[in-house]
């Protein structure tokens, strides 16, 4: 039995002595570019060789996306990404808030790590944790989900600039909202633009025991701001690193089997943060 005196030492040990929160455990998005020249006919739509040899039935899903920055891209420099995006068939906007981290010589542990001293950590039940693993690059995103009735809108339509800042103010995360200093969030996304829209479209197969295997094709607007450059994404989800690492690298070898591999990693949002 302990004695008051021991009862007391034990109290008035440091706080850095009690246990801190592990870290989250992630899932993994397998994106991997496909070469648009080749894999999307004249009407831009993915031609039949494709559709095929994933199970892929001709009809799509369209996903409509804007983000919301300020002209001086201030929250996308602190490494956050407010989206808006809706999903053909749902009577809802989806609201994200995302937090980036890059990922350095494939340390995923040193990214959750990184995320943990910033509160992300497994104590916390909002935010949840995923790494996107490119052709070679990797990102760790920590992402808080919300979303807003979308009553009154055609089928995909997105909000306007007003509308988009009040839903996504009103339901902004406290991480998010005192990042840099309290109510930052908030100060930033009043004085925001839109960065968008992208009407992309989505076809669901599957390929290699994945029975949930997505190819996008985003129009975004070219570099010269004149046309539109086609990106065109493979991707699959996981919950295991080992699964992530082995199938990512089947993938790669499979397309470049086929001659649709692009060789390069899918940087979508950094593109639309570029080129709107």
């Amino acid at each position: 039995m302990l004695l008051p005196c021991s009862l007391l030492s034990l109290a008035l040990l440091p706080i850095s002595l009690v246990q801190a929160a592990s870290n989250l455990t992630p899932d993994y998005e397998v994106k991997i570019l496909m070469d648009p020249s080749v894999v999307l006919g004249t009407d831009k739509k993915l031609n039949p060789t494709v559709l095929s040899t994933f199970a892929m039935p001709t009809s799509v899903t369209k996903l409509n996306v804007l983000f919301l920055d300020t002209d001086n891209k201030t929250i996308y420099g602190s490494g956050w990404s407010p989206r808006i995006r809706k999903m053909e068939g749902d009577n809802i906007f989806e609201l994200t808030y995302k937090k980036r981290y890059d990922i350095t010589n494939g340390d995923i542990d040193a990214a959750l790590t990184q995320a943990n001293k910033n509160g992300f950590d497994s104590a916390d039940t909002i935010f949840e944790a995923q790494v996107e693993w490119g052709y070679q690059k990797q990102t760790l995103s920590i992402s808080r989900e919300r979303t807003a009735n979308n009553t009154g809108y055609a089928e995909m339509q997105l909000p306007i600039l007003s509308t988009g800042q009040r839903l996504m103010i009103k339901n902004a995360p406290d991480k998010f909202n005192n990042w840099n200093y309290k109510n930052w969030g908030t100060d930033q996304l009043s004085i925001s633009r839109i960065y968008g829209s992208i009407l992309a479209k989505r076809s669901i197969g599957t390929w290699s025991g994945i029975n949930k295997f997505y190819i996008e094709v985003w129009p975004i607007k070219d570099a010269a701001g004149t046309g539109t450059e086609y990106i065109v994404e493979a991707s699959f989800k996981v919950k295991d690193r080992s699964t992530a690492s082995s199938k990512h690298d089947e993938l790669i070898s499979f397309l470049k089997g086929k001659g649709w591999l692009k060789a390069q990693d899918s940087l979508k949002t950094s593109l639309i943060m570029q080129r709107y």
